[in-house]
């Protein structure tokens, strides 16, 4: 029984170092993962000279691209010639982007006698875009006299095209005596719409007489659709005596058939003595 015992204890320590060995190899392979991300829980004494020189040219591969991206982290001291050199391109590259775009971080300093020229250009492009569009960032003072003409004569345009749709702002002291008319026109004409749909921004103060009636007449038609479905928009008090009659004998008639067929709302007391006895002779 001894040495069976004993080889089988031999068995278990093998077992658990082929367990064991999967881990320790993970734990060395994460410590040299963590070096070369520079990670502070890197331990380089447990690095080997080829995984030191590994680690080394990550870390050269990172300030490379800090220095690229701008960051402060940035260590140029440790670049050669040839990443200095590009690096100082990008560097140009990105300010002409920036000063292009507007941005507060451009040095015009930096910039060559030709790329100000162009910048100064895109400059004045884009506060005339701002000035036609009426952005804040408009700067009245840099338009030329042709360019402060042209930026009035949209501006007057769009004020013209607001006042006709009724959307945005509307100036109507701007407007010519044909574009007052044809506002005039274009929101009357939305006013009627708005009766004619029973919307809230209807002023029937603004109807013409033939649109009133018209309208009118559709409205007795919606109120009266409204109570026959017996909906709640109903108003019982603008029915004439006819469509009162009309709606009467229609909720007489379904008042019957409920209580007769045993579905629906029914109320026995709206019955006439012939409905009632007709009733219990069927139940």
């Amino acid at each position: 029984m001894q040495p069976i015992r004993r080889k089988y204890l031999w068995a278990q320590v093998a077992c658990l170092s082929l367990g064991l060995w999967p881990v320790v190899t993970h734990a060395q392979s994460s410590n040299l993962e963590n070096c070369e991300a520079g990670r502070e829980i890197c331990d380089q004494s447990k690095l080997s000279a080829t995984q030191l020189a590994e680690v080394a040219l990550a870390a050269h591969g990172r300030n490379v691209a800090n220095c690229r991206n701008g960051y402060s982290s940035c260590d140029r001291s440790t670049l050669n010639e040839a990443e200095t050199i590009a690096l100082a391109v990008a560097d140009h590259q990105r300010n002409v982007t920036d000063c292009n775009d507007g941005r507060s971080s451009c040095d015009r300093s930096k910039l060559t006698r030709f790329e100000a020229g162009d910048i100064a250009i895109a400059e004045r492009k884009r506060n005339l875009a701002d000035c036609t569009t009426g952005s804040g960032a408009c700067d009245p003072t840099k338009l030329t006299p042709a360019e402060t003409e042209e930026v009035n004569i949209s501006r007057r345009q769009v004020n013209a095209s607001n006042c006709q749709s009724g959307y945005g702002l509307c100036d109507q002291s701007q407007l010519t005596p044909s574009q007052t008319r044809d506002a005039t026109t274009a929101a009357h004409r939305r006013n009627a719409q708005n009766c004619d749909n029973d919307w809230n921004e209807c002023d029937h103060s603004q109807l013409t007489p033939l649109e009133a009636r018209r309208i009118a007449a559709s409205e007795r038609q919606r109120n009266l659709a409204a109570c026959k479905d017996g909906m709640e928009t109903c108003d019982y008090a603008k029915l004439n005596p006819s469509e009162a009659k009309t709606l009467a004998d229609a909720e007489h008639k379904r008042n019957y058939a409920a209580c007769l067929k045993g579905y629906g709302y029914c109320d026995l007391s709206r019955l006439t003595s012939e409905e009632t006895s007709s009733i219990h002779q069927v139940h």
